[in-house]
């Protein structure tokens, strides 16, 4: 119970909910599978590592889910929600969660937020399927630097800057020795994909 008291206290959690949904031909944030919405969904999994929990987001998108953060780079993605939610952090250590993760383990998160703290590492992150997911993954406040640096140089990919930076990654076979589901970074771009999780999570 202490160890847990540690790491929510210490951590910041922000969800990433900006995003233009063109694909889903409506904001996915307040689409609902499993009776909730994704933004309810996500505020449920940041709180459960988090103490306080902010949404990145157009400053009238989200006003019922408390401290909002706005782009200081608008337009420019998810590094740039990233660096929004790191200039604006208390905290040394911030989860990043995307808005449409809505399989992501609250078991997962809490080994997450550990191995970060226990490294020395700018960014903890999964890599599935030789792949990082960038948008469920600890970063170190000092990120906002090379963030910051890329935006204006009009650079926005996040794992371009991953090279350069000190990372613990949680590959497949840790996730699978740990019984994790390798398939919980499945994210919801198109109605077909909103459909289908609707079928599981309505099982679940």
């Amino acid at each position: 119970m202490l160890l847990y008291y540690c790491l929510v206290s210490s951590v910041a959690a922000f969800i990433l909910a900006g995003g233009k949904s063109s694909r889903m031909g409506s904001d996915k944030a307040f689409l609902a599978v499993g009776g909730r919405t994704l933004l309810e969904r996500a505020f449920e999994l940041a709180s459960s590592v988090a103490a306080e929990v902010r949404v990145v987001a157009p400053l009238l998108k989200c006003s019922s889910f408390g401290t909002l953060v706005k782009d200081i780079f608008p337009g420019r993605g998810p590094l740039g929600g990233i660096h929004a939610a790191l200039s604006s952090s208390p905290s040394d250590w911030n989860l990043i969660l995307a808005v449409d993760l809505p399989f992501v383990e609250k078991g997962f998160l809490n080994y997450l937020v550990g191995e970060a703290q226990r490294s020395q590492a700018v960014v903890t992150v999964p890599r599935t399927g030789g792949r990082f997911e960038p948008l469920c993954a600890v970063y170190r406040k000092q990120f906002a630097g090379s963030a910051e640096s890329a935006l204006a140089q009009g650079r926005n990919k996040i794992d371009a800057l991953f090279p350069s930076l000190t990372l613990r990654v949680i590959d497949d076979a840790e996730m699978a020795r740990r019984g994790h589901n390798l398939g919980m970074f499945r994210n919801l771009n198109t109605p077909e994909d909103w459909e289908q999780a609707r079928q599981e999570l309505a099982k679940a």
